[in-house]
């Protein structure tokens, strides 16, 4: 297995997705079937760094939980994505109580109740902080 492909989205309205992801997070449009739907309904893809996402018209998640997709930020851009976020006037969730050493993060549910973290660390951090039981 190489990695991931892509990540769907379900989403009640594609143009308000499409202002959160371009908007909010610096996604760029790269698709839009308008009317061509050659999957299950109506879609847009973006690309947001090198991750191909996928926004699908449907029926969204009724229910918010911590079930969740990361993305990999420097610490110095959070406060730039979070004012980008809050102009949306998304709901910024309070962080996670964390500890030293394993990077900060910006919670963040779109219009449809899916989470979006922007954290600023990595796995061999995390697992460094881990280990070290401190």
């Amino acid at each position: 297995m190489d990695g991931v492909s892509h990540i769907t989205f379900i989403v009640r309205d594609l143009a308000r997705m499409t202002t959160f992801l371009c908007e909010g997070l610096g996604a760029c449009e790269v698709y839009d079937s308008a009317g061509e739907d050659f999957s299950l309904s109506r879609e847009k893809f973006f690309l947001l760094g090198n991750v191909w996402l996928a926004a699908m018209e449907g029926e969204p998640p009724t229910e918010r939980s911590y079930q969740h997709v990361a993305f990999k930020v420097s610490e110095s851009d959070l406060p730039v994505y979070q004012a980008r976020l809050e102009a949306l006037g998304v709901d910024i969730r309070p962080p996670r109580p964390r500890v030293e050493g394993e990077g900060m993060s910006l919670y963040v549910y779109d219009y449809d109740n899916h989470l979006f973290e922007l954290h600023a660390g990595t796995l061999e951090q995390r697992l460094h902080r881990y280990r070290s039981g401190q």
